[in-house]
């Protein structure tokens, strides 16, 4: 139901149908409210998101038909005389005749939404109209495009965060290789559709193909040829995916070395380029571990 009540100037808090993609305590990409764009899919939830934003703060949506659109209003009569507590009947169907003059003329009543993670969004939702008809086949200015309907969901495209496993575990040795590989990394395919429903859909895709290791010293010799996972620990097996260190940690801060593994997403758009005129950006996603460095001590015996 639309809570947007016209009377005059007056136009109220937005609060009605809202689609919502990720916001967490450190990255919010998209928080869309008086909105009826539906996000789904497995990139939407329970990952990391890098910061992209949705270029514009505010838009309009397509709305109800002419029909729906006087009904709707009708039945928010209560709504309106609470807000104009002076307003009388004959204000009233005033009000009602802009949406009943449009029953029978094809086209649609766009509403504005907008992206209340944004700073700008709330002003920028306030700058425009309540209600604006458009035509079959039209956008107004300031509409919504399929162009930004992908800039939606790749904001709402989340991956999840690296879960980084080592052998040796608990601690290393100098020259010994220290194997990398990522743990329960589930499915290696991330994707959101922003779609307003039986009008326009946008999907984007992540997929994971590679890991890039930082061992956390010039001191080291990184092997990073790992595939999308890394290689997990084969008694025997062949070391290419990880590191070695050359020289103990015991100097540095912590008497550890800070080990830092970083997932790439490459990111791509199922549309041409006429409709997304541009490439993404891979998303990139680090973890951290401790790696504590010894030395092999031996004993030399004299004669």
């Amino acid at each position: 139901m639309l809570r947007l009540l016209m009377a005059g100037l007056l136009l109220l808090d937005p609060g009605g149908p809202r689609g919502e993609g990720f916001q967490d305590d450190r990255t919010a990409g998209v928080k869309l409210e008086n909105s009826d764009i539906v996000i789904t899919g497995n990139g939407a939830r329970g990952g990391k998101a890098d910061g992209y934003r949705v270029k514009r703060p505010c838009w309009y949506e397509p709305g109800p038909d002419a029909g729906q659109m006087a009904k709707t209003q009708e039945e928010l009569r209560a709504q309106w005389f609470h807000q104009n507590p002076r307003g009388t009947e004959e204000q009233f169907q005033k009000f009602l005749k802009q949406f009943k003059d449009k029953v029978g003329e094809q086209g649609r009543w766009w509403k504005p939404a907008y992206n209340a993670s944004d700073p700008k969004g709330y002003a920028c939702w306030g700058g425009l109209n309540p209600f604006v008809w458009v035509p079959p086949g039209a956008t107004p200015p300031a509409g919504i495009t399929l162009e930004e309907l992908y800039q939606i969901a790749r904001a709402a495209l989340t991956v999840p965060e690296p879960q980084i496993k080592l052998n040796p575990d608990a601690k290393s040795y100098v020259n010994l290789p220290t194997w990398v590989w990522l743990d329960g990394v589930g499915q290696t395919s991330r994707s959101v559709t922003a779609s307003l429903p039986g009008i326009m859909s946008a999907t984007v895709t992540a997929q994971l193909e590679d890991i890039k290791i930082d061992a956390g010293t010039k001191e080291a010799e990184v092997r990073e040829n790992c595939g999308s996972a890394g290689k997990p620990y084969v008694r025997g097996g062949e070391f290419t995916c990880g590191v070695r260190y050359l020289r103990a940690s015991v100097n540095e801060p912590r008497k550890v070395y800070v080990l830092t593994v970083t997932t790439v997403w490459p990111v791509e758009a199922d549309a041409d380029d006429d409709v997304v005129p541009f490439a993404y950006d891979p998303i990139e996603a680090g973890g951290t571990r401790d790696v504590p460095v010894g030395e092999v001590q031996s004993t030399v015996q004299g004669d």
